[in-house]
Parts: C-alpha cells; structure tokens; sequence
C-alpha cells in the first residue's frame, strides 16, 4: 500500500533508480551514492536466503536509540487518518509480515511466521496462506488465520452497516475486494483465498503491517469468533468491529496493542511522539539485538545530524535530502559513524483539488506550466544528488522499465503560455496582475506538513505563479498528513507517496472512488487502464496498461511529480544499518550487533 510521508510525505512508488551523491566535505569514497562504506552489502538480512527471510542470530546489547524525521501516531496505520511512513517506520519492528521487503525491495517469504505462500490454483486464482505453527502475539495469543481474516473484512470494502455505510474506514481495499469469502481451516493455520480475477501482486496482501490483533477485538467487541462474521452477517457485530479497527488503534494503549514481531511497544509519549520497544518475550524468531528501542522524532534533518555527533542518538534515519546533514554525517567518520544514502520508491509531488476551484482544467494546465521542476530539483537536491531530474511519471522511475517522461511538455512552459491558457480559456487578469474569472481570483493555497525542504519549494514557486498571474500561498500545517489531507481539506497538497514494489496498489490513489484518492480525481481512461492493469495475467500487458494509466493522468493535469526523493542515514556502534525505502531502518533490528 502506497502511504503518505511526512516528510514528504510520502506515504510511494514502485522500484526507483535514482541515487544520492552528496558533495561537499564528505570526498569521493568511490560509492555512488556517497555513502562512507558499503552500505549495498547491509540492504540483505543475515540470514537471508534466495526468496526467504528470517531474522538473523546476534548478540543480545543494550539499547539504540533511532532518530525518524517524525513521530509515531497509531498502531494499525492502515486507516486513512493513520496512513504515513512514519507509523510503519516503527511497526515494522512490532507486527510481523508474512513478506517483508529487504533493502533492495525484494519481498521475501518471512520464514519466521509462515510456511507458505501459494497459489494452488490458476483458474480460478485461489492462494493459500499456510502460519507456521507456535507463532504468538506478546499476550500469549496464537497468531493465526483469524487476523489474516480479520484484514481481509476490514479492507475488501463488503461490510456495510445497516445504513448502507462502509463498516470499517480502510486506506485501500486493493485486492481484498476481489477475494470471495476466504475460509480458514480448522486449525486456524491456513487461510484460503479464491479471487474473482487474476490477481499479479497478491504477495503484497496481508504484508507489511496490516495484520491486527483480531482475538483483542474479539474481547473488547464481544465478537465471539470475527471468522464467523461474513460482511453479510450481523449488522451490529459489523458496526462494533468496524468502529473499533478503524477508531481504537490509535496511539498507544497497552493491553490492546500486542507484538506479533520481534519487538513491542511498551511506552509511548504522546508530547514528544517518542517510543520504546521492548523485547517481544513470545517471539519465536532469534532472539539477540537490543534489548530496547527508543524511537524519538526529530523533523530537522541538521538538528538530527547533530544529535548523532553528539552521541545523543545511534541512528539517524532521514528521508529528507538535505546537503548540510549529509556533509555533517560524512565528516563523523573519524568518530565511528557510517553514512548511507539509497533510493527509496518515494516521490514528491502536488495533488490538486479537484472540489474546489481546481474543478478547472484550465486553470490546472496553467499552474503546471508556470512551474520550473528543473529549477525546484536544482536548487534543492543538486547538492547532495549531482543527476537529479525531475520526474516525468506517476506511476514509474527514471530507469525502471516502462519509464516515460508524460510531465516535459506539460511543466515548465514559462509565464505566458500559462496566461495565453488562462486567457483562452476566459480568464481576465486584473489591476492586481492576478486572473480571475466569474468572480473567483485564481488564487489559492499549497499545504504541506512541517518540512523545511517543502517550505523552499514553495517560496520558488510562488514568483514563477505570480509572473503567470496566480496568486499561490503557503501553508505549513503539521498535523496536514494526520487527519486533514485524506478529507481533501486543501486546494494543493504537497507531499509524497512512499510504496512498496506492488504497483496495483497504485490504483486506490487514482481510480474513481479509490480510498486514497483525496483529490476528486475521476478519468474513465484512468479506471479502465488501472482494472486492466491490476487483473492481468501477462507482465508485458500489465506494463502497457500502467504506462496508458500514467499518460491519461498526465492529460488530466491532476498530480505533478516533482522528483524522487533519496534517503540517507548515519549510525555508529552498530554493525550494518540499511534504511529500507518502505520500513525505515527498523526492518531487521532484531539482528544489529554493537559493535562498541
């Protein structure tokens, strides 16, 4: 599931190609992403092998602490309230995947908890989901076929209350919706799903963090058995545990907020947004690495680099590009420290609002023409990544097969072409420079969170608009990612998408109706294009049909990316630290060995 990220917000994309090569103080250590050592050979799991994962043995130690660039919110971040890479970030290391991705992207069967993940038939497509068995919860309670069952009612969108509502508040129903009623098997260990279509990606269902604790909904709801429940059956049994999936996983409450994984949370501060993870004493994976966690938010990317020179922190994991913090890590090196940076399936981008004035498309294509990406990527990435280009999709990396720039003919035209489209389209600019048109003066707001490197694109957009005649205002709001962005309460939002490497996942961001899609955005070409794409059997026509989806909404002039966005952390005391693009650092805690 694609998340927005704070930082970028970037809650992705799919497989990216870009690298970070930061200059400056840092000299050339002959990796290409300027990274003080050998960061490629840390993105692999110790003990992983071929297609499977499980946690590598260490050391017990003491405690890390990590710095992320914000805080932690909620424990089920699957709603669209709760959906930011932050949250996953911290739950990668408390709630197991049956395919967690490693550094390179790759999912990998998580040999820890399951058996298996197969497709014992391809016509119909029915995949089995076989638990290994022994795997518990912190509280003691089997991890089994009920929580498998329990995200697949609250994300195929078939519960409804007896009003007709949606039951449960899902970010994405993407490949849920297309399983008939899955069934587990007696011993609650396998959960066995028949899809009304072919389905490609389904090893990015129930994967990541997405599996809640469903015998803790079972007792707070009274819910005798939630694998009794079909979304036809009892409706106040259905509005009970909807209300609670979707409302009660906030936060942190101890005695509903187990580890399924190798770690749990066992304090949170909700001023500071600081966690601690503990030990998960159920855990049946290896059993070495710290002994506790202490996650702390930091949103100041040079305030972060700092507080790893001073010895405050052990890890600081950023996804904020920023030439000084990098320079800063780079030169720790005679103290201990390593510095990484990698691509992340991460882009920048601006939504625009389809529900408000925006519902013009000219004044759409006109906004995008009066923005230089070229001059926003030079001014912002150029000194820690040389090659930064502006992207040219939604939906693809530079260098990833099926790349195509759609955005070079439609961004960057200048201040005239952007006033002759206003100006054909019956706009009439005023005494103050500014167009306007029934009324309405084209002038309106970007909102973002609070992020220094989104208040500068921001500020070089606001004179390219002005020479066009739009009026552009900036707006900081830190709570934007976390409860206002998924109403669609902006006129331009400016965040990110972060994702793992399941493209059909994209499409609850761009289709008719889609959870995610907080734009208003509705483009038949795009649905058609995105139904082909998710349901196809063939690579080679799945690929066409996501370039077709890219290049409609390129048309639509609805989302312009800015760029992709690279990662770069430092630590020291620690073996290998690799900041995977969609978990963060944490995806293999478990198996750090201090070094000092």
């Amino acid at each position: 599931m694609r998340r927005s990220k704070a930082v970028s917000a970037v809650s992705a994309i799919a497989a990216a190609a870009l690298v970070l090569s930061a200059c400056g103080s840092g000299g050339d250590n002959g990796d290409q992403n300027g990274s003080s050592a050998d960061v490629k050979s840390m993105a692999t799991g110790k003990s992983q092998n071929g297609d499977n994962f499980k946690l590598g043995d260490a050391p017990e130690s003491e405690q890390v602490i990590v710095a992320i660039d914000q805080g932690y919110s909620a424990y089920n971040n699957k709603t669209p309230d709760a959906n930011n890479s932050y949250n996953n970030y911290v739950m990668a290391a408390v709630l197991a995947s049956p395919f967690p991705l490693d550094g390179n992207n790759k999912p990998l069967l998580n040999t820890d908890v399951m058996e298996s993940v197969k497709v014992t038939s391809q016509n119909p497509q029915i995949v089995e989901w076989k638990i290994k068995p022994g795997v518990k919860w912190s509280d003691g309670a089997p991890w089994d076929c009920k929580d498998f069952y329990l995200k697949w009612l609250a994300a195929s969108g078939k519960a409804k209350k007896s009003d007709g509502e949606p039951a449960f508040k899902p970010a994405s129903t993407t490949g849920y919706e297309l399983v008939k009623q899955p069934t587990c098997s007696p011993d609650n260990l396998t959960l066995t799903a028949q899809f009304d279509e072919p389905y490609l990606d389904y090893k990015g269902m129930f994967a990541d963090q997405v599996l809640m604790p469903a015998h803790v909904l079972e007792q707070k709801t009274g819910i005798p058995d939630i694998t009794k429940l079909t979304p036809e059956g009892d409706k106040g049994q259905l509005a009970s545990a909807g209300d609670f999936w979707s409302t009660q996983w906030k936060g942190f409450k101890p005695d509903i907020m187990p580890g399924s994984g190798p770690y749990m949370i066992t304090d949170y501060d909700a001023n500071s947004k600081q966690v601690t993870l503990s030990k998960n004493p159920q855990w049946i994976g290896a059993k070495g690495g710290p002994k506790k966690v202490i996650v702390k938010a930091i949103p100041d990317t040079k305030a972060m680099a700092t507080a790893l020179q001073n010895g405050e922190i052990d890890v600081a994991a950023s996804t904020q590009p920023d030439a000084t913090a990098a320079n800063t890590m780079k030169g720790l090196s005679s103290q201990g420290v390593i510095y990484g940076s990698a691509p992340q399936l991460t882009f920048e981008h601006l939504d625009l609002q389809y529900n408000r004035m925006f519902k013009d498309p000219a004044l759409r294509k006109a906004f995008f023409q009066s923005i230089d990406r070229q001059q926003i990527t030079d001014k912002l990435l150029k000194e820690v990544q040389a090659d930064a280009q502006p992207l040219g999709s939604l939906q693809f990396f530079q260098g990833e097969p099926g790349y195509q720039d759609n955005y070079a003919n439609k961004a960057g035209q200048g201040a005239e072409a952007a006033a002759k489209t206003l100006t054909d389209a019956g706009w009439v600019k005023g005494a103050d420079g500014i167009f306007a048109k029934d009324g309405q003066r084209a002038s309106f707001t970007i909102t973002h969170n609070e992020n220094a490197r989104r208040d500068q694109t921001v500020e070089i957009i606001i004179p390219l608009a002005k020479a066009a005649g739009l009026e552009v205002k900036n707006e900081t709001d830190p709570n934007f990612l976390k409860g206002r962005v998924d109403k669609g309460e902006y006129d331009v939002a400016l965040f990110a998408w972060s994702a793992t490497p399941f493209k059909a996942e994209q499409k609850a961001i761009y289709s008719t109706g889609g959870n995610q899609n907080w734009q208003g955005l509705s483009d038949p070409t795009v649905d058609e294009a995105f139904k082909k794409a998710v349901s196809a059997t063939d690579e080679t026509v799945k690929q066409k049909a996501y370039q077709d989806a890219d290049k409609a909404l390129s048309e639509q002039y609805a989302s312009l990316p800015l760029f992709a966005v690279p990662s770069m952390w430092g630590f020291r005391g620690i073996d290998r630290v690799y900041m995977q693009s969609y978990n963060g650092a944490l995806w293999n805690v478990g198996e750090w060995t201090k070094t000092g």
